[in-house]
């Protein structure tokens, strides 16, 4: 009996331990990311109404009631939370919000207000949360309120990410741009050469990559979707498009106060209203000075060029469709071309900022992905890798500016070597086919079948 009631003991009560612990540990991961994201709210909206710009909070209260200032991220959001509802749930929403963008689009139209939607998708994600929350349970009720989170956890890093935007412009009057510029040298002035290239191409391909460029959420979404498209019936993937999606947009945007950057047709074109240097963006490309030094901008442009947080998301969204159908990946591919040519011909970054975004990718990709691999050495070293070449490349070009300028080639071979070398260790860490023989050797088979991939 003593030994019947020991084994017992040494059973059942842990797992139920391990069970209880896991519970409140999701359970404190939900309400400190619901906090942190009224903090942020409210942060932003005190902070907004200091520097007189528009707050999140008032952004939000716009979807609701107003004109929303954008359109396709309250219905990238919306899609999104809707992968986690059946059918006829996503037929019944969906007819809803577009019905009630209709109405407005109407009062809109009627009072003489510009055209534009979002406000359906915004009341209609609402109603369906609190229909989710009080009368839906079980799985169904985990699952949908999961993907409604994402969808909303979209919508609300944007309205923070534009507040943020505009505390960049407010605390940072003196810009990068003329170091930069200089560093790009090292690469061939990709900005000049590209914004050039598509001034002589005309209108379709300039109007091509500019809609790619400001919609880059409809790419991501339908991948994000064709990835998490199963978890009504099936397990969630251990990783996926929005995870990478949201880190960087949490990451990226602090060195912006690092580094502030405005970009090349602000600070060299005719987008300067008389702080830039010169108005020579894309036609000439200014001679190397005998020095380098920050120079003032004004306090309403956003510092937000280096890294490349556009350049960062297209790759993510390009990885992350590479295990897709043909579609799929040729869309990818599609996106990321349109996007890298956007950021340097619309004079938007230089193009060592698309170097430094393409490395920060990497290396929150390599951080996030593949999870039950664990921190194995090959993860290690990769990370390691993508922080010391991010950091080398923000050291060089404040305190080698000048050096990359006068000698640009074996600078320009350097930096596209390192970052070879990072491409192809990431390739090789991911995506080689023999990537998983040393990580998948130990485990048995039926540990194998518990493996959730993308």
């Amino acid at each position: 009996m003593l030994i019947h009631d020991a084994q017992g003991r040494s059973t059942s009560p842990p797992k139920q331990v391990g069970v209880g612990r896991l519970l409140e540990r999701r359970s404190l991961i939900v309400w400190g990311g619901i906090a942190g994201a009224v903090f942020a709210l409210i942060a932003g909206e005190i902070i907004a109404a200091h520097i007189h710009a528009l707050g999140p909070l008032t952004s939000l209260f716009r979807d609701y009631a107003g004109t929303p200032k954008s359109a396709t991220t309250p219905w990238a959001g919306f899609l999104l939370a809707l992968v986690g509802v059946n059918g006829r749930v996503r037929v019944t929403a969906l007819a809803a919000a577009a019905g009630l963008d209709l109405i407005f689009v109407a009062v809109r139209t009627l009072d003489g207000r510009p055209f534009t939607v979002g406000n359906g998708p915004t009341i209609a994600l609402t109603a369906l949360t609190v229909i989710a929350a009080v009368r839906w349970s079980g799985t169904r009720r985990h699952t949908a309120l999961r993907t409604i989170a994402l969808g909303a956890l979209l919508i609300l890093a944007t309205k923070v990410g534009e507040i943020w935007l505009d505390i960049t412009a407010w605390t940072t009057p003196q810009v990068l741009d003329p170091y930069v510029q200089l560093a790009d040298r090292a690469l061939g002035n990709p900005s000049w050469l590209v914004g050039h290239a598509l001034d002589v191409a005309g209108p379709v391909p300039l109007g091509v990559v500019r809609w790619v460029y400001f919609e880059l959420p409809v790419a991501a979404i339908v991948v994000a979707i064709w990835q998490l498209r199963g978890v009504t019936t099936g397990p969630w993937p251990r990783h996926h498009l929005v995870r990478t999606f949201l880190t960087l947009g949490l990451i990226g945007p602090i060195f912006y106060m690092v580094f502030p950057v405005v970009g090349p047709i602000l600070a060299f074109g005719s987008w300067g209203k008389g702080m830039e240097l010169a108005d020579v963006w894309p036609n000439i490309v200014p001679p190397v000075p005998s020095s380098v030094e920050s120079m003032p901008f004004d306090s309403i442009t956003p510092r937000n060029c280096m890294p490349s947080l556009h350049t960062a998301w297209a790759l993510s969204l390009f990885i992350h469709s590479r295990r897709g159908p043909l579609w799929l990946r040729w869309g990818g591919m599609f996106w990321l071309v349109c996007t890298l040519t956007a950021t340097l011909g619309l004079g938007a970054h230089y193009g060592i900022d698309l170097v430094v975004g393409a490395t920060l990718c990497l290396t929150v990709e390599s951080a996030l992905r593949d999870p039950d691999r664990g921190w194995d050495r090959g993860r290690v070293r990769l990370v390691a890798l993508g922080i010391a070449t991010f950091t080398g490349l923000l050291l060089g070009i404040r305190y080698l500016a000048l050096p990359m300028a006068t000698y640009p080639f074996p600078f320009g071979v350097a930096i596209l070597g390192v970052f070879a070398a990072l491409a192809i260790t990431f390739y090789s860490t991911w995506f080689a086919p023999n990537r998983d023989q040393d990580f998948l050797a130990p485990i048995a088979a039926p540990e194998l079948d518990r493996i959730q991939v993308e």
